[in-house]
């Protein structure tokens, strides 16, 4: 079928200004994540009395719910996905306020919500609107000084990260807080708002460790590793270890029958042990294409707000690949932290799809640089034959 610019339709118009190579790149994820499942989740859901292909059969549903999520967000323009985003960001901070209250509490923390039957982790999704609205509010106040935008900014951080504090989960509050200190850098606001939130952060860390046991207890495991059980990590690493460079081979890994969460948080371990370190290096690649790519040419972008917003979620995709991946290998404290696109669960699919929407959504900028003029960080100007669709965008 050939796509001609003479048609204007909305298809037609985001098919030649979306970033197809970040598209590609979350495609290919999603399609690793559906054949990681078929690897390590038939073990687990027998482990578990189900169904061999129990788990697979979901993924593929949610995976197929990631891709029309998607697609249909990163066909709104700047101004619909901020409203989207703040939709997004109520309801599920409503719906962590009411896992608080009940919530089940798993291994000592309350993160998710039943709902017709299906388990939601609502902190998920706040997650990708949380960083568009601070995004907004952080350029609003580089642009206008009668906007109380780091205010704003910073009461939704407060909100955010305090209702993430008391599920607890300490490791989405550390990665909400480097996504957070990094749009604070990023906007050009003074330097000491910086070091008052890195000081913060600090603080926090230091309250947690104090007061909640299994944070100090994954701490001083990491520190020293004789301190206490390091079963799942020590297990984890050795699946590098025994996959070498090329793997073992498909099925034939045995980490996915003996870790009960090896289709989620130790899925890059599965990988490493059944198609090998390599597999794992073309695995982390594609999240490198994912950052580089929404990184490259931030000055054609149309003003602050989608510079600081692109930047955000690219980092928050990149940053909990990291996390997922150097727990694996015993670089990071187990974080309960999924891989994006790749793990099973739906809440943390749809959540990455939701991210990569809004980051393509507000990718698609002019190609032509002459097209932009950016005197500044803040909101730039352009010229007449660019304005029509820039105020469209806006």
């Amino acid at each position: 079928m050939m796509v001609s610019r003479a048609d204007d339709s909305l298809l037609t118009e985001w098919w030649f200004t979306v970033d197809r190579l970040l598209l590609v790149a979350a495609l290919a994820l999603i399609a690793c994540g559906i054949i990681l499942s078929l690897a390590a989740s038939p073990a687990v859901a027998i482990k578990k009395g189900l169904e061999p292909f129990h788990f697979v059969e979901r993924h593929l549903v949610w995976a197929t719910a990631a891709i029309a999520v998607m697609v249909w967000v990163s066909l709104l323009s700047a101004r619909q996905a901020r409203r989207l985003a703040l939709l997004a960001f109520i309801a599920a901070i409503a719906a962590m306020a009411l896992v608080l209250v009940s919530g089940p509490e798993i291994n000592g923390a309350r993160r998710w919500l039943r709902i017709a039957g299906l388990s939601l982790q609502p902190s998920e999704l706040a997650k990708p609107a949380f960083v568009v609205l601070a995004a907004w509010a952080l350029s609003e106040a580089t642009r206008r000084k009668d906007v109380p935008g780091i205010g704003v900014a910073l009461g939704l951080y407060a909100i955010l990260a305090g209702l993430l504090a008391l599920q607890p989960d300490i490791g989405q509050t550390l990665l909400v807080t480097l996504v957070f200190a990094a749009l604070f850098l990023l906007s050009g606001l003074p330097m000491r708002w910086v070091g008052g939130l890195a000081a913060v952060g600090a603080v926090g860390l230091g309250v947690a460790y104090a007061v909640l046991p299994y944070v100090r207890r994954r701490i001083d495991r990491f520190l020293d590793p004789q301190s206490g059980e390091t079963y799942q990590t020590d297990r984890a690493i050795q699946s590098f270890i025994d996959g070498g460079f090329f793997g073992r081979g498909p099925g034939e890994g045995t980490i996915k029958s003996v870790l009960p969460d090896a289709h989620t948080d130790f899925i890059a371990a599965v990988v490493a042990e059944e198609y090998g370190v390599l597999a794992c290096l073309a695995l982390l690649s594609l999240y490198a294409v994912i950052v580089f790519r929404a990184m490259s040419g931030l000055r054609r972008a149309p003003d602050g707000f989608a510079r600081l917003a692109v930047t955000g979620l690219a980092l928050l995709i990149g940053l909990q690949a990291l996390v997922n991946m150097g727990v694996s290998v015993g670089l990071v404290p187990p974080k309960g932290m999924t891989l994006p696109f790749v793990s099973s669960g739906g809440s943390s699919g749809v959540a990455s799809a939701l991210t990569m929407g809004l980051l393509l959504a507000l990718r698609r900028w002019p190609a032509d640089p002459r097209h932009v003029k950016l005197p500044e960080f803040g909101l730039g100007s352009l010229p007449a034959a660019g304005a029509a669709g820039a105020k469209e965008r806006s």
